[in-house]
């Protein structure tokens, strides 16, 4: 099992050289990340955006980028729009976000004539490599959806198992997060959690996949939390996917994780027909760097 998301690198590098359109690449963690992977043999990037932007970073990074595709262009919308557009035209075989609003580029995503659209629900994934964890911890969706209803989750919980798919996992244990134990019928999330453990013990998620809830943060990554409670379950104390019932509990343990535990991360958006590597504009070069080799272990399943 993966611990360090520096394997990432490791393993994107053993596949197939993959194809990444960067929407509006004039972003300077955005670019140095890129020409990273670049270099490490994971991806062959297509740069379209502002061209005189993007060169005068990389003259102040000391970077070539000579030897890439480029596409100049100035308007961000346009930007986004080849970016897809190279994608449902097999030209590329996945996105990034640079210097442009998310809901421009989701915006082209959707587009109905040439976009990505299918059959599931956009999600965002983040992967937290904790120093106090004993392995991975999958977020989701603290980055996409805000208020996501019991249909919704069941996608959001597929997405994510795509993710820890992609990444050799074959036992995906799922905590679906709430504020207690009990079942509440005024605390909704704990109505959720329920039925989603009651879906995943009839069948409805693939082979492998445990669901439990709900279950507080502290029953979720703590063996000993567990035990003081008395809670027996095959997920606490060991969950991958922590399954979160809005964007506001996604967002602020993903930025505790980050802020008060220097955990290391990479994101994505799955739902798509392709990964969209999308992580915050405030967050390193080297996290980019993880989504960027994530992004491209994933699309070698599609």
């Amino acid at each position: 099992m993966l611990k360090y998301l520096t394997d990432l690198i490791e393993i994107a590098k053993e596949q197939t050289k993959k194809r990444l359109a960067v929407a509006a690449c004039q972003d300077e963690e955005v670019l140095r990340a890129v020409h990273e992977a670049a270099i490490s043999g994971i991806v062959e990037p297509i740069l379209i955006g502002d061209m005189d932007k993007t060169q005068m970073i990389a003259r102040e990074l000391g970077i070539s980028i000579e030897a890439y595709e480029k596409i100049d262009v100035k308007e961000l919308d346009k930007a986004a729009e080849i970016a897809v557009r190279h994608v449902s035209s097999d030209k590329a075989d996945f996105i990034m976000k640079g210097l442009i609003d998310t809901s421009i580029l989701l915006k082209e995503v959707l587009n109905k004539e040439y976009g990505l659209r299918t059959d599931s629900l956009l999600s965002h994934v983040m992967i937290y490599e904790v120093p106090s964890y004993h392995k991975f911890v999958f977020l989701t969706d603290g980055g996409m959806n805000l208020e996501p209803n019991l249909d919704d989750k069941v996608k959001i919980v597929k997405n994510a198992t795509k993710v820890c798919k992609a990444l050799g996992y074959d036992r995906i244990k799922v905590a679906a997060i709430a504020a207690k134990e009990k079942v509440n019928p005024k605390m909704i999330a704990t109505v959720h959690a329920d039925e989603l453990k009651k879906m995943c013990n009839d069948g409805l998620f693939e082979n492998g996949v445990i669901i439990d809830g709900p279950l507080a943060l502290d029953l979720a990554v703590s063996k000993e939390a567990a035990k003081i409670k008395g809670y027996n379950s095959e997920v606490a104390g060991d969950a991958d996917i922590l399954l979160v019932p809005n964007i506001e509990t996604g967002n602020g343990i993903g930025k505790s994780l980050t802020y008060f535990a220097n955990s290391q991360s990479a994101g994505i958006i799955m739902g798509a027909k392709v990964p969209i590597v999308l992580v915050s504009r405030a967050d390193s070069h080297e996290a980019k760097l993880y989504s960027i080799a994530l992004g491209s272990m994933i699309s070698e399943l599609n």
